[in-house]
């Protein structure tokens, strides 16, 4: 075995050392380029995929979201529950809201859209909305008659570069009219515009909990309760930790909370990349099947010669089994450097979409198995001309 490996060595060496230089060069970097497709997309989208995600934690629902037992519109005891979860190791913080329903009107501009109150000290901390002010500024404690407000809910006074139905250009300093869901009508100034590129929060407006408190009568109560954690991703873990400190209330996951979104990114882009990938181990494959098949159409005849003097059919073929690897893993790390080349340029410039930036998110799971699925199809790809060719006749093959 160990000699009959040797000889394929030999010839798979000779052949490549022998071959043409420009051939065996444009195939390296064929499978290098095919190597980048195979990563490539995979990482922008899911890059995406983690931009949206931490869009849903960052801005919505932060990692664990409190909400009220069943066939009840609030929580009650709010402070006292905050405590039980604060005690939790891998809590940073926790934030109540209270979320309604109320009528912003600008002018002759009427629209109804979600109004949250926010305890801003210990919102900051939770979510990141207050760090996206684009005009003004966010919300103190202490705020009274003080609104401030989503970028698309805010709007244009050109209604035509707006993306939904807005305000038709509220600015810092204006006053708009809020109508509640219990009749209080009340005029708030617009401290501060925020704009965090989801689209669900950029329509809403936020006031202080105390203010919320005066206008509804509520108190210690909220819609919801939401937690960060110090690390993303153990948030089903956490869920346990809180039932075994003694919460009550329905325990749900970001993920949970934003499921429709969060589920139709994840399997519509799933699905994009595993096309993607197939497509790229096709082209690959077919690279290579080209590639061999027309060197062995040109060698058919030396082929003829080694098998007429014994060199068995099995030598040729892991020959050019050998040779198909070596193409395989030299195009591989063309394709390694081409990547990281092209990964730290998207990193210090990442690409800008609707949501925000996205750098190129590197996967060394995807990494390994492109690797291994490159390497099989290529195999497969080099091995059918081989084999074809291996077990003609050697009087056919002399004659051409």
């Amino acid at each position: 075995m160990t000699s009959t490996l040797q000889v394929s060595a030999i010839l798979a060496v000779r052949s490549l050392v022998r071959g043409n230089r420009f051939t065996t060069g444009l195939t390296i970097l064929i499978m290098g380029l095919v190597f980048v497709m195979m990563l490539f997309q995979p990482s922008i989208l899911g890059g995406f995929i983690k931009a949206a995600n931490d869009q849903v934690i960052d801005y919505s629902y932060a990692n664990i979201a409190i909400e009220p037992k069943e066939h009840q519109p609030y929580i009650e005891n709010v402070q006292n529950l905050r405590e039980k979860i604060n005690q939790i190791p891998g809590v940073v913080a926790t934030s109540p809201r209270y979320t309604a329903a109320g009528t912003f009107t600008f002018r002759e501009t009427s629209l109804g859209k979600t109004l949250i109150s926010v305890t801003p000290a210990d919102e900051q901390y939770v979510l990141k909305v207050s760090s996206k002010i684009i005009a003004g500024e966010f919300l103190s404690d202490g705020d009274r008659d003080e609104i401030v407000i989503g970028a698309l809910l805010a709007g244009h006074k050109d209604t035509k570069l707006d993306k939904v139905k807005s305000l038709g250009g509220v600015e810092v300093g204006d006053s708009i009219d809020v109508t509640f869901s219990n009749g209080v009508v009340k005029r708030y100034h617009v401290k501060g515009i925020f704009q965090t590129n989801s689209d669900a929060v950029d329509q809403t407006a936020f006031i202080t909990t105390r203010e919320m408190e005066s206008v509804t009568g509520l108190s210690d109560k909220a819609s919801l309760v939401l937690v960060r954690l110090s690390t993303n991703g153990n948030e089903e873990e956490f869920r346990t930790t809180m039932l075994q400190y003694g919460i009550q209330e329905p325990i749900k996951t970001w993920a949970e909370e934003g499921a429709g979104f969060v589920a139709d990114i994840n399997t519509s882009f799933g699905l994009v990349i595993s096309i993607m990938t197939a497509f790229s181990l096709v082209i690959g494959a077919i690279v290579i099947f080209i590639v061999i098949f027309i060197n062995t159409i040109n060698k058919r005849k030396q082929i003829a010669i080694m098998k007429a003097i014994g060199i068995k059919k099995e030598i040729i073929i892991n020959s050019y089994l050998i040779q198909v690897a070596c193409l395989c893993l030299a195009g591989i790390i063309v394709g390694i450097l081409l990547f990281e080349g092209i990964t730290w340029y998207l990193t210090m410039k990442p690409l800008r979409f609707p949501i925000g930036d996205v750098p190129p998110l590197i996967d060394p799971g995807r990494i390994l198995v492109s690797i291994i699925s490159l390497v099989i199809v290529s195999l497969i790809g080099g091995y059918i001309p081989a084999w074809k060719t291996a077990k003609e006749e050697i009087l056919d093959a002399m004659r051409g």
